[in-house]
């Protein structure tokens, strides 16, 4: 058998996972057989248990599809409902927010 590969990234885990699941394999023999393998990069057993989970819901990916910064929502309707500081409420609350924040100073 080869040396454990440690750098296995959590997508191919999850790739392993699936198919040796999809084989009839039980989660926590999964998980050891991961563990042979992967060792300490190892992902946790109940995370091979949740996963094992999504796919008996039907899931087919192995990502879980949260990566990168959350979207916001730009439509004209929230543009439009935003409330306009004056200049004079925009430093005003800002030295609201500084007092807040105990740093103490006008601007």
């Amino acid at each position: 058998m080869d040396a454990p590969s440690q750098d296995c990234t959590i997508e191919e885990q999850c790739g392993v996972v699936r198919f040796l699941w999809a084989e009839g394999v039980k989660p926590v023999e999964i998980h050891r057989h991961m563990l042979a393998q992967f060792g300490q990069s190892t992902m946790g057993q109940r995370k091979v248990y949740e996963w094992v989970e999504r796919f008996k819901l039907g899931r087919t990916r192995v990502t879980d599809g949260h990566s990168g910064r959350p979207s916001t929502s730009r439509t004209q309707d929230h543009k439009s409902s935003r409330k306009a500081f004056s200049p004079q409420e925009y430093r005003n609350y800002l030295n609201y927010i500084t007092n807040a924040l105990c740093c103490k100073g006008t601007m």
